[in-house]
């Protein structure tokens, strides 16, 4: 179609610069719906007020001379004329800006047809009434720049014809930007770039953690692009598309065959919409699509089986606004409270408003567009001399803009008008740099006019491209190095009321401009108004909950990535925020709770005095302690009796000393291990403990070698004395002694804490070093033991009043049962439990010396002092 389009133009060009030029070429079309100020320069202006609810033609037939059917008025469309008017009105009031140059508009309404596109841009390029086009008559309007169109395709079609021409075309609606300024060099888009607002859904999305949605749009290339750019984004950031669906441009209740296919796939986009798990919808269109959403959420008020409507997040694309036709004048809109926007950056402009109100039709009579719009808005029928009975209300001119519903026309100036309003000023700046370069002082007398007459509209490209204001509203207006408007989109929430009235809300922007990177995307969440289904809490869109801290994420199976299980967290392991990939350990010193969501400070763990256990053991070691001193001293206060001469004084005393330390000793294994309190309380429990049962070995073996001596002719009278005793204890105690420090030098015991044994506490204990070492001296003493108790055991029935051997024999078989006893509960026990169990081992046995040995031998002290002679021991009565 282009190409023919364009063979067309050249042929008009040859023609138009020929003699024969002057014969008027037949105006195949009458376009109703047009507006035209004269002016010494005019702004041509294509606008999309109407729609022809048809299928699209070709260039094949001959095309008639007027609309083959009845446009309808999309009736807010025509505030972007207004704004058109408005900024030519202000700009011939401005004394600074142009002065003493009138300025002047041509807009036609193309009724979003691809024929009248063509036709209307072509006479935008004829002189006015004569349609021949790039022919300059006497009387010549001065085409300026064009301003248009509102949809896409349009645009493009627009550009086909302008680029011929090389005329500015300045676009107020989102295209394919990228296809075209390569095809087109001529034409500035006046609405920030596309991807800005695709980058601006994925924070939008990414901010309310909505990775489930569902995408919609009204034609499959806008399906296929808007997946292009967004699908790798989407990736990224985890967000999957729960549908994709296209929406038809047209839709209609009618009972024909080619109508009940449409209502068919109608339905079956509704039903996917209401039946998804994604609450969150982007719409992707243009700015009447929202007309044909609209039609398919209608659906339940003519179809009762259809389930009724549920709350959605729709997410609209900034081209669109919330319109209505006039037959959906009663429609309800409630459906789409809530939603949230994407609009073109606007601000309320000083003076628009008070314009807006002072318009009606008995005031502009030139305003090709009013009439139509003022019957469908205000759905009345002005008086007709052609007809003698009107139906319906009579149209006074009095009605109120301000009246309408927001669905139908807005006071306040919308996204596309802003862009129109900022157009006309941005080609009157740089046609103000172009005369100003020309000329110092532009005088704007009658000769001077004529250099008007000589300004081509190729030449304003230089000054357009650089231009740079500040408009009215403060907004600064210029252009990057692609011919695109700088700027940023607004965050827009519309909330709707029964009486088919909204308001627009601006509770966010996308600005890249800002000098910090963190306000590149701001939201206010407490501005935005929920749909009244999700009772104003923030909604959800999620293939499924949320995993809950103490759960982790887990794909199902042939699923997207979006959809998960939820699965509890290992024991040792926490989440401690929702929908984690995995959950993770806590520090050593740190241990997950019960619900697996925190990590809990471990507990110190060792044997202390400020405890019950540890103060009940140190209380034991004391009074056996006491009672060890107290013995001593009944010992030494009587030990010049025959009792506690018999078998050694020396060893007994010793014997009692070894054995008070050995309950000391037991201190050392209380309170938090320190460096020298690991090192020195095995080592000192071994040899102390050595000592004592050195002690008893060496008795054992003097009562022994005391009876094998009082055989005539024994040679073992000559080992009977103190010097085999003291030997004996002191080469038995330097072998332990040599052990601890062996043990000392090669792997000595130290502080250990241990974070891993146990879940809820970390363990202060005293690493032994060299386990070798420590069972080594703890053989060493059983050694001892067992040899004692084995001497013993024989020695037990040597004929004597007063035998030692016995009660060794039962003290040893107290030590040994104790310390057999302590091996396998040593290694099953952890922590200060197995301090716990030492010290206990350590007490008992002890006490089984002191008690088996000496108690028998206090009590004949203390309560039988008559007994304690030499004829007793002797076994001679008195």
């Amino acid at each position: 179609m282009a190409a023919s389009v364009v063979l067309q133009l050249t042929i008009l060009h040859i023609v138009g610069n020929s003699p024969f030029a002057k014969c008027r070429i037949q105006d195949p079309y009458h376009i109703l719906h047009k507006y035209f100020q004269p002016g010494d320069i005019i702004f041509g202006a294509i606008c999309s007020q109407s729609l022809i609810l048809s299928s699209p033609k070709d260039f094949i037939q001959k095309p008639p001379q007027t609309l083959s059917e009845e446009p309808v008025i999309v009736t807010k469309n025509y505030q972007h004329i207004l704004a058109l008017v408005f900024a030519v009105k202000e700009l011939n009031k401005n004394l600074k800006l142009l002065p003493n140059v009138t300025l002047g508009f041509n807009i036609y309404d193309i009724y979003s047809n691809a024929e009248l596109t063509y036709h209307a841009t072509m006479k935008l390029l004829s002189t006015r009434n004569i349609f021949i086009p790039n022919y300059k008559c006497d009387i010549q309007d001065n085409l300026i720049s064009v301003i248009g169109a509102l949809h896409s395709e349009t645009s493009h079609q627009i550009a086909n014809v302008l680029s011929i021409f090389k005329i500015p075309q300045l676009l107020y609606c989102s295209t394919s930007w990228r296809t075209l300024q390569t095809e087109f060099l001529s034409s500035y888009q006046m609405v920030p770039d596309d991807i800005l607002q695709y980058l601006g859904i994925i924070q939008l999305l990414i901010h309310f953690k909505w990775i489930w949605i569902g995408f919609i749009a009204d034609d499959n290339d806008k399906v296929e692009m808007f997946l292009q750019h967004m699908l790798p984004l989407f990736s990224q950031k985890g967000i999957c598309l729960a549908f994709v669906e296209t929406c038809y441009s047209s839709f209609s209740f009618d009972e024909d065959d080619e109508n009940r296919d449409v209502m068919k796939k109608a339905i079956s986009i509704y039903n996917r919409v209401m039946s998804s798990t994604a609450n969150a919808l982007v719409f992707y269109g243009e700015a009447d699509s929202i007309i044909n959403l609209r039609w398919v959420l209608f659906l339940p008020e003519v179809d009762d089986t259809i389930q009724k409507p549920k709350g959605r997040i729709w997410i609209l694309t900034a081209q669109m606004e919330l319109k209505s036709f006039v037959h959906q004048r009663h429609w309800d809109i409630q459906v789409l409270h809530g939603a949230l926007s994407f609009a073109i950056h606007s601000n309320e402009v000083q003076g628009f408003k008070e314009f807006l109100q002072g318009r009606n039709p008995s005031t502009t009579t030139e305003d090709g567009f009013i009439r139509d719009f003022w019957e469908q808005a205000f759905g009345c029928v002005f008086p007709s001399s052609a007809l003698d009975d009107v139906v319906g209300d009579i149209c006074t001119g009095g009605e109120s803009l301000e009246n309408l519903p927001g669905p139908f026309f807005e006071m306040s100036m919308t996204g596309h008008s802003y862009s129109i309003y900022n157009a006309v000023y941005a080609v009157a700046h740089a046609l103000h740099a172009l005369l100003s370069s020309r000329s110092k002082y532009i005088t704007m007398a009658e000769e001077e006019k004529r250099k008007l007459q000589n300004i081509v509209p190729w030449q304003i490209h230089h000054f357009l491209k650089q231009v740079s204001f500040n408009n009215t509203a403060g907004d600064v207006v210029s252009f990057d190095q692609n011919r695109v408007l700088i700027g940023g989109f607004d965050i827009v929430n519309w909330v709707t009321f029964p009486n088919q009235s909204f308001a627009r809300v601006k509770v966010g922007k996308m600005d890249p401009e800002t000098p910090i990177p963190e306000q590149e995307f701001t939201v206010n969440e407490d501005a935005i108004v929920w749909h009244s289904w999700f009772n104003q809490v923030q909604p959800l869109s999620l293939c499924n909950d949320h995993c809950h801290s103490g759960y982790s994420k887990k794909k199902k199976e042939g699923q997207l990535s979006c959809c998960y299980d939820c699965i509890l967290c290992p024991e040792n392991k926490i989440s401690n925020e929702r929908d984690m990939p995995d959950c993770f350990q806590c520090q050593e010193d740190h241990y997950p709770n019960e619900d697996r969501n925190a990590c809990i400070p471990k507990h110190i763990h060792f044997l202390s005095y400020e405890e019950p256990l540890g103060i009940i053991l140190a209380i034991g070691a004391l009074t056996c302690s006491l009672i060890t001193a107290l013995v001593l001293g009944i010992f030494m206060k009587h030990h010049d009796t025959p009792i506690v001469k018999a078998n050694n004084r020396e060893l007994t005393y010793t014997l009692l000393i070894s054995l008070l330390l050995c309950f000391l000793c037991a201190l050392i294994f209380i309170g938090q291990p320190q460096r020298v309190t690991c090192l020195f309380r095995q080592t000192a429990f071994g040899i102390i403990f050595s000592v004592a049962v050195s002690c008893l070995l060496s008795k054992t073996v003097t009562v022994v070698l005391a009876f094998m001596a009082t055989k005539p002719g024994s040679r073992m009278r000559k080992w009977v004395g103190k010097r085999l005793s003291t030997s004996l204890v002191l080469s038995c105690s330097l072998i332990q002694t040599g052990l601890c420090v062996v043990w000392w030098e090669t792997s000595p015991p130290f502080p250990h804490t241990d974070a891993h044994s146990m879940n809820d506490e970390i363990l202060l204990e005293c690493n032994e070093g060299s386990t070798i070492m420590f069972y080594c001296v703890l053989g060493y003493m059983g050694f001892l033991a067992l040899t004692c108790f084995s001497l013993a055991f024989f020695a037990r029935k040597l004929p004597d009043t007063f035998n030692e051997a016995r009660f060794i024999t039962f003290s040893m078989l107290v030590f040994c049962s104790v310390w057999l006893s302590f091996v396998p509960t040593y290694l099953s026990t952890k922590g200060k439990y197995i301090v716990a169990v030492e010290i206990f081992s350590i007490l008992a046995s002890s006490s089984g010396l002191l008690g088996c040995i000496f108690l028998p031998k206090c009590y004949i002290i203390v309560m039988k002092p008559q007994l304690n002679n030499r004829e007793q021991l002797r076994g001679k009565k008195p």
